[in-house]
């Protein structure tokens, strides 16, 4: 039997799902600015893509409250605060907070709807939890990557570099310290596997 919706733990906990969302976004926002400040264009380009990405979770979260219109929901949550410049501790308190989600709130939440007859809600808790999963392996990556100073470094001669200013292709070991077409800084390259829609070019042979 399904649980009433406004008298379910499901309502409240897509509300703190929402503000859980939104809080991350803000966070990564301030932590791409941070990056951008440090000249660090790679690292502001990942959070400022993954803070859109739970930007649209909350939307996600907000449209299935849709019962609850015109209420005052009451919550209780605790939100981590991270004021740092430290890219590094950025890095990995993204991590950190993205496998919570992944691992324990989000499976947490699912169950509830689940056993509250609640189907929809228990899916997209899943599914974004499964999406949070990815989150933390990226910020993961380039939290490894940040700590080791690799960012910028392989043992590849032949790694291909791209500048995310406006598409240059280095070839070799480390990214020029300036793109040689638009001048844009160091901070501006990554891997090009790592780049969007980089495969195009293997996927159209």
């Amino acid at each position: 039997m399904q649980t009433i919706f406004n008298e379910s733990q499901t309502k409240i906990n897509l509300m703190r799902a929402f503000a859980g969302e939104c809080q991350s976004r803000q966070r990564y926002y301030q932590a791409a600015l941070t990056a951008q400040q440090k000249k660090l264009i790679v690292i502001e380009r990942l959070f400022r893509f993954t803070a859109e990405q739970e930007e649209r979770h909350a939307m996600v979260f907000w449209k299935l409250m849709e019962q609850s219109e015109g209420q005052h929901i009451d919550i209780s949550c605790g939100y981590p605060v991270e004021v740092t410049d430290d890219i590094g501790q950025l890095l990995k308190a993204a991590e950190k907070d993205e496998e919570n989600e992944a691992c324990s709130i989000y499976p947490d939440f699912a169950r509830i709807a689940t056993g509250e007859g609640f189907a929809e809600a228990a899916a997209k808790f899943r599914m974004i939890g499964d999406i949070e999963e990815q989150h933390r392996a990226r910020f993961e990556y380039y939290s490894k990557h940040y700590s080791e100073g690799t960012l910028f470094r392989s043992d590849d001669t032949e790694q291909r570099w791209i500048c995310l200013n406006c598409g240059h292709i280095h070839v070799g070991t480390e990214p020029p310290q300036n793109c040689p077409v638009c001048n844009a800084e160091r901070g501006y390259f990554l891997r090009e596997a790592e780049a969007a829609f980089t495969s195009c070019r293997e996927l159209g042979k």
